[in-house]
């Protein structure tokens, strides 16, 4: 089973599933490796290998997000999802997560809060388009109780991402963001914020950030003026993030944080800052 097509759709799911770009690849690796510990005979009793290989990869997401949860109550600070960088320069395609509305930070910072079954059913379902009989023997529920799982997530879904604004919209904001950081205009930064607006950060412990999300305009406007001012020989670049504009922050060509953003038509509603190491390592110097 050596298919590249199907290697690069199960990195798609586990990503999807988990958040994570280093545990959907060992999830990957670890669909394959079960495979190809089967004898001969085996593999070709399996009359489709791979929806075999889609059944054992969800099977290890499912064990994982239920892991994960132990693991996120020993995590310093928030937990916010992998951020996907937008490859400067094409390598194997199979090794690409394909970037669209299924892995918006927005969207997958909602998943994040779903029960593993709940995120399971709706990714397969609602994202990968399989059926609840498929998805039943997966998740080891009855296909209606997938339905209604499935139904479960697409409210919380719909109720928590509110529409997107064009992507020129959304660049024109991010960018203005920057400019005015740059300048430490505080005004111009509250001006750009929603009165609402929230920024989350993840250092995992590892890197220094605020232990619980910020609030309201003013107040994180005050703290991005200050931050900027104290962090030496920085640089600010405008990059994709999960195939939405975002911003990128290197210190000595290094990336020390990576910025998202989810906007109104004509504010900045939510920022997550990403600055966990460990969660930056796909992302190149500039």
């Amino acid at each position: 089973m050596t298919d590249m097509s199907e290697r690069r759709h199960l990195l798609n799911l586990a990503y999807r599933l988990t958040g994570s770009l280093a545990d959907a690849e060992d999830v990957v690796q670890e669909a394959y490796a079960r495979w190809y510990t089967l004898s001969r005979s085996q593999q070709d009793a399996i009359a489709n290998p791979a929806a075999w290989l889609t059944t054992v990869a969800s099977r290890i997401c499912l064990d994982l997000l239920g892991s994960a949860r132990a693991r996120r109550e020993r995590y310093v600070g928030a937990w916010i999802p992998e951020p996907l960088p937008t490859p400067a320069t094409p390598t194997d395609p199979a090794d690409h997560v394909t970037l669209d509305e299924s892995v918006s930070m927005a969207f997958l910072v909602v998943l994040d809060a779903m029960t593993p079954a709940e995120r399971v059913a709706f990714i397969l379902h609602d994202v990968f388009r399989y059926p609840f009989t498929e998805i039943a023997d997966i998740v080891g529920r009855t296909p209606l109780a997938c339905r209604k799982l499935a139904s479960s997530a697409r409210r919380r879904v719909r109720d928590s991402t509110p529409a997107t604004p064009p992507l020129s919209t959304q660049t024109l904001l991010v960018r203005r963001f920057k400019q005015a950081w740059e300048s430490h205009d505080i005004e111009a930064l509250i001006a750009l914020l929603d009165p609402e607006a929230t920024i989350t950060a993840d250092g995992g412990g590892q890197a220094s950030s605020t232990q619980h999300p910020l609030h309201g305009h003013t107040q994180i406007a005050q703290y991005a003026t200050l931050l900027f001012r104290v962090m030496p020989r920085t640089t600010i670049l405008e990059r994709p993030v999960n195939g939405h504009p975002g911003l990128v922050i290197q210190q000595s060509n290094t990336t020390v944080t990576v910025m998202a953003f989810a906007t109104t038509p004509t504010h900045i509603k939510q920022i997550w800052a990403i600055r966990n190491p460990q969660k930056l390592q796909a992302w190149p110097p500039a």
